[in-house]
């Protein structure tokens, strides 16, 4: 979780998250996982397929460039963490909290006019390309936007809200 914050912090604050922050905290999983595993009989594959799922979850949106690569790679770094399923249900929750963000953060900003038109431009450009059979080129200028938002806070959020009311018991 300290991890996580730091890095939600860094977001925040400058819209990047240090690579030395992901990458020592994916070590740190992967040992913790290997000295004090969280069944009997688990092994290096539960981080590293945590670690994998994380990077396949968030990729397709990172290749869209809806996410930064940072956010791809915090989620990777949680998987170190939780392994694969714990990894997907953090990911489910980052962006049910990274929706109710977004749209806080347009209301706030003044944006949500401006979002609900590009929203439906891509929506209709994407229906559109899709019936005529061509490529739909779904990218927002810069100009266009309604804004960055910083997407480690939702995936830091989100995943501390899965973890503990995981452990509170609400998905048993």
């Amino acid at each position: 979780m300290l991890l996580l914050t730091l890095a939600a912090v860094c977001d925040y604050r400058a819209h990047r998250i240090p690579n030395w922050l992901v990458l020592s905290g994916a070590v740190f999983g992967l040992i913790y996982n290997m000295v004090l595993p969280p069944f009997p009989h688990a092994s290096i594959f539960l981080p590293l397929a945590g670690i994998g799922l994380g990077l396949l979850l968030f990729l397709p949106l990172y290749v869209l460039r809806a996410m930064g690569a940072g956010d791809v790679k915090l989620l990777a770094m949680v998987g170190a963490f939780l392994g694969p399923l714990e990894t997907f249900y953090a990911a489910l929750a980052s962006m049910v909290v990274g929706g109710v963000i977004a749209i806080l953060y347009v209301l706030a900003r003044g944006t949500a006019q401006r979002m609900w038109r590009n929203l439906t431009s891509l929506l209709q450009l994407g229906y559109l390309s899709a019936m005529s059979g061509i490529a739909p080129n779904l990218r927002v200028t810069a100009e266009a936007s309604a804004g960055r938002l910083p997407y480690g806070m939702a995936i830091a959020l989100g995943t501390i809200a899965y973890l503990v009311s995981d452990r509170l018991g609400f998905f048993r």
